[in-house]
């Protein structure tokens, strides 16, 4: 696992991680967004040609980060499955293999609009499914990025990417986070998932990934 980068979101420190995922220490807590494991698969199916491996290499860094940090729980924050073609014994039986090396883990998806389509993981993962939001100390988990009432929103859905300007026409779109007075977005876990360019402005702050390392825009 990469150095984390410690921040201070509603009172409470959380660890932006350069594998596109957040650690909550107090709750001893890693938050994944958008996985869309069966992706590459189903596209393959489509007769798309797509990278092949993204699912081992989704489950190798999810297995570094469980090896490392102090987890008591894992939150999916919606888009475990990317569609029904994710079904396919492939996907699944790497799935239940990934799942045997971590039998004694509790794990929670937050319903996204893919899992509303892909249908819920199967009953051999043992992965409690429930709706959004989750309500955990000051945050509301969730998949979409709608404001909560009372909670500071920790989401997914984006898959936010900015965009760096360098010199001439010199420019780099990488993955980040970004978090703001009320919500806060999280990147997309998964190898094959795209990107939506966000801005950043003074309601906001903006950490994007790079080289192994989580850099925030100034």
């Amino acid at each position: 696992m990469s150095a984390p980068y410690p921040v201070c979101l509603a009172g409470e420190e959380l660890w932006l991680l350069p594998e596109k995922a957040l650690y909550w220490p107090a709750q001893q807590a890693l938050l994944i967004a958008d996985v869309h494991f069966g992706k590459a698969a189903a596209y393959r199916r489509l007769g798309q040609p797509v990278p092949q491996g993204t699912t081992a290499s989704n489950m190798a860094r999810l297995d570094g980060l469980l090896e490392t940090l102090a987890c008591r729980q894992l939150i999916f924050l919606g888009d475990f499955l990317h569609g029904p073609g994710s079904h396919n014994p492939g996907t699944l039986d790497a799935l239940e293999q990934w799942r045997a090396r971590h039998v004694d883990l509790p794990m929670t998806l937050i319903r996204g609009n893919h899992d509303k389509r892909a249908g819920d993981p199967p009953a051999t993962l043992n992965i409690r499914v429930v709706p959004e939001p989750l309500l955990l100390g000051p945050f509301a988990l969730q998949h979409e990025p709608d404001p909560h009432p009372e909670r500071h929103v920790l989401a997914g859905h984006v898959h936010p990417v900015y965009r760096l300007n360098g010199k001439g026409r010199q420019s780099l779109r990488l993955a980040c986070f970004r978090l703001g007075e009320d919500i806060s977005l999280l990147p997309a876990f998964g190898a094959f998932t795209g990107g939506y360019q966000v801005d950043r402005d003074d309601s906001c702050r903006i950490f994007v990934i790079g080289d192994n390392e989580i850099w925030p825009v100034s």
